[in-house]
């Protein structure tokens, strides 16, 4: 598993950003079975709105198109993290995950979008979807970014069978000790296998802080990058999921596992 932690740089045009990246990607052939990029690298992940709306296509578009010939040529799993995906005239923050064989196995679409009303919340549309699919790594759940503020959201990818979560960001240096702190709650409270990939650099203005990072379903980290662009490789013992699960079964322990909750009382 290999997570190409990317630098952004506003000097870096974005035609050129995606021929390296490709480039990248076709030189993981023979030394990684499934890689991962950042949240809308294209493009940076704080770009302005004008940018973004700009860049945004659809899933069959230029980009799409040549990442999943990327992971074809490559002969490996490709989380492409995210680009910006248009459907008639609503924006998304969206996933891609190609098969060997250059076909979109998975998409996701952003269902927590950043910004308070303004940024990626002001301009894109949420999704309503959440998504399990089979990788390499088993059964995956996929989020990005802020999602990992919602432990919900990775309640219900492991109640639908996921055992690692894949996870894409575009997250500012500011908050880069939060972003370490949630990866690790969220595999130590689902004993799950967290990869998160973040971007590196400058996207509007804003510092991106690194750290790409493996969790351990015990929320050990097991590999983290350094604030700059990186490619981290790491190889994982993926029955530790069902050997933590059966040696401490925090999990049989649940008892509020959904609605309808009952209401407190009040006076």
């Amino acid at each position: 598993m290999t997570l190409l932690q990317l630098r952004t740089s506003e000097d870096e045009p974005t035609s050129r950003r995606v021929s390296r990246v490709l480039r990248l990607i076709e030189a993981e052939r023979d030394r990684a079975d499934l890689v991962m990029l950042p949240e809308m690298w294209s493009v940076g992940a704080f770009a302005d709105p004008d940018t973004v709306t700009a860049a945004a296509e659809p899933l069959n578009g230029q980009l799409a198109t040549s990442l999943g010939q990327a992971a074809k040529a490559a002969g490996l799993w490709l989380h492409a993290g995210s680009i910006p995906e248009i459907v008639d005239d609503t924006l998304h923050n969206t996933s891609l995950l190609f098969a060997p064989d250059g076909q979109l196995r998975a998409t996701y679409r952003k269902i927590h979008l950043f910004g308070f009303d303004a940024g990626e919340a002001a301009i894109m549309t949420g999704g309503g979807q959440v998504v399990v699919t089979g990788t390499p790594l088993g059964r995956t759940g996929l989020s990005t970014c802020y999602d990992l503020r919602f432990p919900e959201l990775y309640r219900e990818l492991l109640n639908l069978g996921a055992g690692t979560f894949l996870i894409p960001a575009g997250w500012p240096t500011a908050r880069i000790e939060t972003w370490e702190l949630l990866a690790r709650a969220r595999a130590i409270e689902n004993q799950a296998f967290v990869f998160a990939c973040n971007a590196a650099g400058i996207s509007g203005g804003v510092s991106l802080g690194g750290r790409s990072l493996v969790v351990g379903p015990c929320g050990e980290v097991l590999a983290m990058a350094d604030s700059d662009e990186e490619r981290l490789s790491v190889d994982v013992d993926l029955t530790q999921v069902a050997r933590s699960r059966a040696e401490f079964p925090v999990l049989a322990d649940r008892r509020m596992t959904g609605p309808p909750w009952i209401p407190a009382s009040a006076e």
